[in-house]
């Protein structure tokens, strides 16, 4: 396999939050449509809650990964998740879309990234795969 690294100067400052963002939106659109592409080569790939693989918060580099370096790895973190889960939804005709969850704690920004349902209603694959129960 050859790795595709996506270099972007994000979250310089405060300042530039809103067109960091903008990025994120795009590039989860992107791993999104990637996944959707692997199941639909892939129609037998397990269900993200069937698949056996487990939330795992990312030490150091960010690395976005799609359906199959998540069940290579058997973890992921909430951008692979949250993807995952878009794509499964969107292949049955279920419009869910990921969704951006931010706030600042000891003075740094974090982004949290879960889905939305039609209605409003949101779910959330790293908790249900683990997050928050890590020791």
């Amino acid at each position: 396999m050859r790795a595709i690294v996506f270099k972007a100067d994000l979250f310089s400052t405060e300042a530039d939050r809103k067109r960091s963002e903008c990025v994120l939106r795009l590039l989860l659109a992107a791993l999104v449509e990637t996944n959707i592409d692997y199941l639909r080569r892939h129609p037998s790939t397990p269900s993200i809650y069937a698949s056996g693989v487990r939330y795992r918060r990312e030490e150091g580099t960010e690395e976005w990964k799609a359906i199959p370096d998540v069940i290579r790895d058997r973890s992921g973190d909430c951008e692979d998740l949250a993807s995952w889960r878009v794509a499964e939804l969107r292949i049955k005709g279920i419009d869910a879309r990921p969704f951006l969850r931010y706030r600042t704690a000891g003075g740094f920004s974090l982004y949290h990234v879960l889905l939305q349902l039609p209605g409003g209603k949101f779910e959330d694959p790293s908790r249900k795969l683990g997050m928050g129960s890590e020791a």
